[in-house]
């Protein structure tokens, strides 16, 4: 059990120079500046040694709200895993990677696109979501009701590194829009009296 645990996330790209690092830093900015007491990290299945985040991406935080100072690029690991109530990551390719590092981890590991559109079936007034990883619960309960979108593509997240500037516009637009809807959530189920109750043991 975590009872005192802080709410964990990881959030995984290819690198974590650019899609990873960027939901990390936005979201962590947003559950901060909620009060939120959650641990957000990131970590990458093939991170390059001596990589740092591009330009492009490092602008996007700062316009986002996030902080980039200070990010170098880990290796996803089971080790990383055990540590998470939530894995978000880029693709669903990704999320087969997590799923093979600890394959427990799978229940609570979605795409950031997944996980942003699965919060819409759960109930908006929250009356059955006390905390996040109520959310986390919820979402997973609702992956398993709810069918697949009709292209599977949605839940991706394109990778911009060293491609052009309107790829990097697009995706960090689209990645600030997805934590701010994830975000939204998650603060409004740490409410008062729940964030220091965690979730079943992993």
């Amino acid at each position: 059990m975590r009872e005192q645990s802080p709410f964990t996330i990881v959030i995984v790209c290819t690198g974590n120079v650019c899609r990873s690092p960027l939901a990390e830093q936005l979201l962590r900015a947003r559950l901060d500046a909620a009060g939120v007491p959650a641990v957000v990290t990131s970590a990458g299945v093939d991170p390059g040694q001596g990589l740092a985040m591009p330009p492009e991406v490092v602008a996007q935080s700062i316009r986002y709200g996030g902080d980039p100072v200070g990010h170098l690029p880990r290796a996803l690991d089971a080790s990383v895993l055990r540590e998470a109530d939530l894995v978000l990551t880029a693709t669903r390719g990704h999320r087969g990677d997590v799923a093979r590092a600890l394959p427990r981890a799978s229940r609570y590991t979605f795409t950031i696109a997944q996980f942003a559109r699965l919060l819409d079936g759960v109930a908006a007034d929250l009356d059955t979501v006390a905390s996040p990883w109520d959310l986390v619960d919820e979402a997973a309960a609702e992956r398993g009701a709810a069918a697949p979108p009709e292209d599977p593509t949605v839940d991706d997240i394109e990778d911009p590194y060293r491609r052009e500037a309107e790829v990097y516009d697009r995706v960090g637009e689209r990645i600030a829009g997805l934590v701010d809807v994830i975000a939204a959530r998650i603060i409004a189920s740490a409410r008062p009296g729940s964030t220091d109750q965690a979730g079943a043991a992993r």
